[in-house]
């Protein structure tokens, strides 16, 4: 990316604690995240590695707006957040879609219920499922659809409102390897038209070298930004040379060697909490 591309999203020295004080006064809760600070510039893609429980779905939720920090900034385009906004979308691992309602209100749902007239949000949602494949799916219920079309839908819904941010809390993991496989070829072009700034979670190391330009690996909680890697080639990427391809099988080794090495330090840690209780 340009030095002179515009910061979107800054975290600055945040910390999140979860829970209380027990009755005898001595904290109770977790320290989620310890000293995060990260930028990503307009229409940057960035992937989060690390462990189970490291807190990469607590910096989405902050960053949405969900939850607030327990100190520290979290900025979008250089104002606080407070609340979630249409600026910023997310999409979950699960579709979260309304069962009652079909394919077509499901993706309008955002922009019908800001008052949005029907003749500007109609054309883009048509837009946007013919995109994903789903073009004469539109009165189908979400009980009638495959998991995969459900989290198409679920994309276009977030797409449509035009936002400037997408967050994705590992929006693939729970689809099969074919479908998988296919929804990131869909979501890189997508993204390479829309050029919106993603923050994207996984487990899932390829996948992360497939999409991202930055792949940032979180350490065992409380979760620290440990590694910034920056992921080498032109893009569009040929999903099926990556392996062979030699600057990628290096990058490959280096993160999945740090990853590995939170990952055994998380084990450790349960193992040693396990033991002193």
């Amino acid at each position: 990316m340009s030095g002179e591309a515009r910061v979107t999203i800054r975290l600055e020295g945040v910390d999140k604690f979860f829970g209380g004080k027990t009755a005898g006064g001595a904290n109770g809760g977790t320290l989620a995240l310890k000293d995060i600070s990260l930028e990503l510039t307009e229409g940057e893609f960035v992937c989060l590695l690390g462990p189970s429980g490291c807190g990469k779905s607590t910096i989405l939720n902050l960053i949405a707006g969900f939850d607030r920090p327990t100190s520290g900034e979290v900025l979008v385009n250089g104002t606080a957040v407070e609340k979630p906004t249409p600026e910023r979308g997310m999409v979950f691992q699960q579709p979260t879609l309304f069962p009652w309602l079909t394919v077509i209100d499901n993706v309008t749902f955002g922009p019908r219920m800001l008052g949005v007239a029907r003749c500007d949000y109609l054309p883009p949602a048509r837009k946007y499922l013919r995109n994903m494949g789903l073009e004469g799916f539109e009165n189908h219920y979400p009980w009638q659809l495959s998991g995969g079309m459900c989290q198409r839908v679920a994309l276009a819904r977030a797409w449509i409102s035009s936002p400037g941010i997408l967050l994705m809390d590992e929006p693939f993991g729970a689809l099969d390897a074919q479908t998988r496989l296919m929804m990131q070829e869909l979501l890189v072009n997508i993204w390479e038209s829309a050029r919106t700034t993603i923050l994207f979670v996984t487990h899932d190391v390829d996948e992360a070298l497939y999409l991202a330009d930055r792949v940032l690996v979180m350490s065992a909680r409380p979760g620290r930004i440990v590694r910034n890697f920056t992921v080498p080639g032109n893009r569009p990427r040929d999903i099926e040379n990556l392996a062979s391809d030699p600057s990628m099988m290096e990058i490959r080794r280096d993160v999945l060697r740090c990853v590995r090495d939170e990952v055994r330090k998380s084990m450790e840690h349960s193992t040693h909490d396990s033991v002193s209780v």
